[in-house]
């Protein structure tokens, strides 16, 4: 009797022993289905999941207590496990395995490091890491730096000039698979770093450059009451992100890459115990890209919402008076490149795409501006950074494209005219007139 309650007891601690931790989980230990790690403060979950076929399994992450699940993190987004014995281990050499039933591998989180007490652990900001030791801060892999559709506070989206790689998000192709889908939200850093949206190659549309505090199309006045944004940007690359103000209440945020190619900024309420979207894109038409062709600005209360800059006129003017706007604008008179070209201001502007625009960050607006004159291929000039009463210089050349009015407060642009663009050149001219011939 003895022996027995002794090998008992054996199979209770080999059992329970075997079990991961609320957070974490170590090389001699597993996830099935129906096992779950739980980060510390509860916030979030990791493990097994399916959307109602059991032979087509996903290891991923979601929100504990908020019903229904929101998955915000996929491993195997792209090769789901073909039956329901599934399993996902930690190696001695710190590597996490997906296993199927017949043990074939079917994901790997391809790391270089090697850790000698490998660790992994779910954390409340929704990272999966692996670390080595329980206390070590040293991530040798995590979530973070793989990300699915979801944009979570202390995330980065990073682009390193120097070893490449990009990270971006890639949306589901449908609710149901989580596999890659046609579309990207990404910093774009040719030129001036941009936010741009894709359809493969395409640019959908963008929110523009970044301005100090947000990007140029982003609304401030409802972004800054809750969320603050973080945006560094040296010669080895950009980096990109943001972290819930601690005194808003609104706490869980995320921002999601839809199938359809939108994106939607989402806050929990706990009073309602429900999701509110507080800003999404693309919300009107002039959001998509270039919608009114090049040398145009774009305004969604105008009727047409289409507007040759001044100075410009439409190239196929029966198309742009049927609304076919493709073709853009081109400029009445050109540029003479001498001290007779001038600036003409535009306030409260969502800025151009910066693809191929030059930047100084030391100048001064004065500075910019003298720059341009010199250059007979720039046509606009602006601040770069707008915080402190602004400062840096940006530079456009050739056409300008995809520029539209603000629907929050913008920031100011200066684009280039020939001297028969000012508003006294008619008046001066026939004045001159007047007096030679008298």
């Amino acid at each position: 009797m003895e022996s027995l309650q002794i090998l008992t007891l054996i199979i209770y601690i080999t059992f329970f022993c075997s079990l991961p931790t609320s957070s974490t989980i170590t090389p001699n230990q597993s996830l099935q289905y129906h096992e779950t790690v739980v980060s510390s403060a509860g916030t979030f979950e990791a493990g097994f999941f399916d959307f109602g076929n059991s032979r087509r399994q996903y290891f991923g992450i979601w929100y504990k207590s908020i019903s229904p699940r929101i998955i915000v993190w996929v491993a195997n987004r792209n090769v789901p496990t073909q039956n329901s014995t599934a399993l996902l281990k930690l190696t001695q050499q710190g590597h996490l395995v997906i296993l199927d039933g017949s043990g074939r591998r079917v994901w790997y989180s391809n790391s270089s490091k090697i850790a000698a007490k490998p660790v992994m652990q779910l954390l409340d900001s929704g990272n999966l890491v692996v670390k080595d030791g329980e206390s070590s801060e040293n991530f040798l892999w995590e979530s973070f730096d793989f990300p699915g559709d979801t944009f979570l506070a202390g995330m980065k989206l990073k682009s390193d000039f120097v070893t490449g790689p990009y990270q971006y998000l890639t949306s589901w192709r449908d609710n149901e698979d989580p596999a890659e889908g046609d579309f990207s939200y990404k910093i774009d850093t040719k030129g001036f770093p941009q936010q741009v949206t894709t359809n493969g190659t395409t640019v959908l549309y963008s929110t523009g450059p970044w301005n100090g505090y947000l990007f140029s199309g982003v609304s401030w006045e409802r972004m800054h009451r809750f969320l603050n944004f973080s945006f560094e940007f040296t010669d080895k690359g950009v980096s990109y992100g943001y972290e819930t103000l601690k005194s808003s209440e609104l706490s869980i945020t995320r921002l999601m890459l839809n199938p359809r190619g939108g994106t939607e900024r989402f806050l929990w309420s706990n009073q309602r115990q429900s999701w509110d979207i507080v800003n999404s894109h693309p919300t009107d038409q002039c959001e998509y890209f270039g919608t009114c062709g090049v040398n145009s600005i774009c305004n969604v209360n105008n009727i047409p919402i289409c507007e040759c800059l001044q100075g410009f006129t439409p190239k196929f003017q029966a198309k742009w008076d049927s609304h076919d706007w493709s073709g853009g604008c081109v400029r009445k008179t050109k540029l003479s490149c001498d001290n007779g070209d001038w600036f003409k201001e535009y306030t409260g502007i969502k800025l151009p795409e910066t693809s191929s625009s030059w930047f100084d960050r030391s100048l001064s607006l004065q500075e910019c501006e003298t720059l341009c004159l010199r250059n007979c291929s720039c046509t606009a000039y602006a601040n770069s950074d707008i915080r402190d009463g602004g400062s840096g210089c940006l530079l456009w050349f050739h056409d300008i494209v995809d520029m539209r009015t603000h629907t929050d407060q913008g920031q100011e642009i200066h684009i280039r005219l020939p001297f028969t663009e000012r508003g006294n050149f008619i008046s001066i001219f026939i004045l001159c007139l007047f007096v030679r011939f008298g």
